[in-house]
């Protein structure tokens, strides 16, 4: 794991929830997405592919009314958690930027 970036730990983020992390990478800080399903975990850059804005309408709230999609703030695009796919909005067919990431010890690191 040399060389990897600690994100937050995984217990950070309730289970079926979402949390916003900051992470410093190539000398540039990000903002990233974090769902939780159980001991995994979805990673996206915290970038709306429609315009570039950060996706969150609260601090790390990304997830609409029923936790089953991922919301922009911005035009209310609708993104699946599993792959960051845009089902709805003005960024369909659309995805987040995944980000690979590493679970160690309840950890999670970005690849």
């Amino acid at each position: 794991m040399s060389g990897s970036i600690k994100l937050c730990s995984l217990n950070e983020v309730e289970d079926g929830n979402s949390g916003g992390f900051f992470a410093e990478t190539d000398g540039k800080m990000n903002s990233y997405i974090v769902v939780r399903k159980g001991a995994s975990a979805f990673v996206y850059l915290n970038s709306c592919p429609h315009i570039g804005t950060p996706l969150d309408f609260a601090p790390g709230r990304f997830l609409n009314p029923d936790k089953s999609m991922i919301l922009c703030s911005t035009h209310g695009a609708l993104f699946r958690i599993e792959d960051g796919y845009c089902v709805s909005g003005p960024c369909a067919e659309q995805s987040l930027s995944e980000v690979a990431i590493d679970i160690l010890d309840g950890i999670i690191y970005l690849a």
